[in-house]
């Protein structure tokens, strides 16, 4: 998938966010959009479609707000996503979903005045 014209600020926006999801830990493509903040779910989706084969952005760790993969069109990306996630220690139960209580991440708040790094 080849990014929107213009949409080059907010997925670099999305990839640092994704960046900060440690191994191990999930988090929902509307907790991403509010993290980067001017985007929405479906904005981060098309991001994660669109992440380069060569770029270090961890894909695997958004998944939508019921904690299950969403499934895509053609191809097999939704196996390859739980392998990954499975890979990290990710566990799904029988519904293919994930408990986030367990493994849903919490990004820390940046304070005021911080730079956000």
């Amino acid at each position: 998938m080849t990014a929107a014209p213009g949409s080059a600020g907010v997925y670099a926006r999305i990839y640092r966010v994704v960046r900060r999801i440690p191994e191990g830990r999930v988090a929902s493509y509307g907790q991403v959009a509010q993290a980067a903040g001017g985007c929405t779910a479906r904005m981060v989706g098309y991001a994660m479609a669109s992440v380069p084969p060569e770029a270090s952005v961890p894909w695997q760790r958004v998944i939508n707000s019921r904690g299950s993969i969403s499934p895509r069109t053609g191809g097999d990306g939704h196996l390859v996503q739980r392998a990954l996630l499975e890979a990290e220690g990710i566990v799904f139960d029988a519904g293919g979903r994930v408990d986030w209580e367990r493994f849903g991440w919490r990004p820390r708040r940046a304070r005021r005045g911080s730079s956000g790094r």
